[in-house]
């Protein structure tokens, strides 16, 4: 596909101002049931967090774009795809406030974002713009996958990596400005410089709402080289707007709360000439076309989720609010539920409700003997093997000194399709779980 797309937007017309919708054009309780009637209902559903949730009507969105590629593959390559592409790129550009579509590319997810940024760091010192022992700063609580990708970019090509410890339960927002600060001061001691800093905005395990601008600004003030935002979870369910955040990289999938299918990601790169040179870790034809063109094309594959972010936007606007009145809705219900739980196991959310968007941590009752990572998965199986109750746990670490702590906190989601059944049946299987005595320890390896 030749590339045009510097010019991408100049013959889009702006997205439409969303309409007014009148109270009978709302979507109702039972279009909603309807849309999502594929979930499985033995099961309580309380972990939109980890692979979201697509509705129906997008779903048959995706299905005929699939078969109109199988149809005619050539006509969609050459007359379709690359044009459709630019349509969804557009809506994003759109929904985060990015002043220009080519600073908007659409990868598989923010996993592949976050290589194809570290990727760009790898090379800087292997090709001597960084020295060996120059830092990139990411949080304790980064997610799994990212840590690898740092360690296989950058650890091996001679950086150094500092994480900043993070606490938990957290209570403020100054607990971890505090601590992002003292790893700021980390790295830079012998005179070393910080060429990165990876920033997620929602952690994911355990899930607390970071405060992104916040620490943008301390790294433009201490003289970072860059700032990459690992936002897996945040369009859908907190603010996203990049003229605000201010970071040179910014990333978020949409199949986790936009409601797209998996897997589809935006990966936005602030138009600056300390952000070129990015791009996609698999070679294809479209190398060199910049890394919009480069993702909108790595070989033969299913694009089909690229291609529905315009009908998942359809979507959203049939809630009242639109994209901003869900936010608000499942957030609120997030808190309303988890406060629920707390207060029926008595424990305690594992941060006050300004600091989660449409996910929260409740902690478990101690009873429990929740003693490792492995405990949380054993008994996160046993939930749902036995009880129909899906959702992750987290295992916290008791400190020195520390007695019957609460040790294990489940990350609950909210999400349009859950009712209040979902996080009554988890309720009382713990409660039976207790009553009857239950330890992690009775469960096999």
């Amino acid at each position: 596909m030749a590339s045009n797309h510097r010019n991408g937007d100049s013959h889009i017309h702006h997205l439409p101002k969303k309409p007014k919708l009148s109270s009978t054009s709302l979507i109702t309780p039972s279009e909603i049931q309807s849309e999502f009637c594929h979930h499985d209902p033995s099961v309580a559903r309380i972990n939109n967090g980890s692979f979201g949730s697509c509705p129906d009507s997008v779903i048959k969105a995706q299905q005929v774009l699939q078969l109109e590629f199988l149809r005619q593959p050539d006509h969609f390559y050459f007359n379709c795809l690359k044009e459709g592409i630019l349509r969804s790129r557009t809506v994003i550009k759109q929904l985060i406030n990015a002043r220009h579509v080519d600073e908007v590319s659409i990868v598989d997810n923010a996993t592949t974002a976050a290589a194809i940024v570290l990727q760009r760091t790898a090379w800087a010192f292997a090709e001597g713009r960084f020295e060996k022992g120059d830092v990139a700063i990411m949080l304790h609580y980064a997610y799994g996958a990212v840590k690898k990708s740092v360690e296989a970019y950058v650890t091996r090509a001679g950086g150094c990596v500092i994480e900043v410890q993070m606490p938990f339960p957290v209570n403020t927002n100054d607990e971890i400005i505090h601590e992002f600060r003292k790893a700021l001061e980390r790295g830079k001691e012998n005179g070393r410089k910080i060429r990165l800093a990876v920033i997620d905005h929602i952690t994911s395990m355990p899930c607390v709402v970071i405060p992104v601008k916040e620490l943008v600004k301390i790294c433009r003030e201490e003289g970072v080289d860059q700032v990459f935002v690992d936002a897996a979870h945040a369009i859908g369910c907190t603010d996203v707007d990049m003229q605000d955040i201010g970071a040179d990289f910014y990333t978020s999938n949409l199949h986790k709360w936009f409601f797209c299918p998996p897997s589809i990601a935006f990966l936005y790169s602030r138009s600056s000439p300390k952000c070129l040179d990015l791009h996609h870790p698999v070679v294809s034809h479209e190398y060199g076309s910049g890394l919009a063109v480069e993702s909108a094309w790595i070989g033969t594959r299913d694009y089909s989720a690229q291609l529905v972010v315009p009908k998942a936007l359809d979507f959203v606007n049939r809630f009242e609010g639109g994209i901003e009145g869900i936010k608000k809705r499942n957030h609120d219900k997030a808190v309303e539920m988890g406060q629920m739980l707390a207060k029926a196991w008595g424990t305690n959310l594992g941060c006050p409700p300004e600091m989660c968007a449409s996910m929260i941590m409740v902690g478990l009752p101690a009873s429990l003997a929740i003693s490792s990572d492995s405990d949380t998965l054993k008994l996160r199986a046993h939930l749902r093997e036995n009880f129909g109750v899906e959702v992750p746990i987290y295992y916290r670490a008791p400190k020195d000194g520390e007695v019957g702590v609460i040790t294990g906190y489940a990350r609950i989601s909210y999400q349009v399709y859950n009712t209040f059944e979902d996080y009554t049946k988890f309720r009382d299987a713990v409660n039976k779980l207790v009553s009857e005595g239950f330890t992690c320890n009775l469960l096999s390896n």
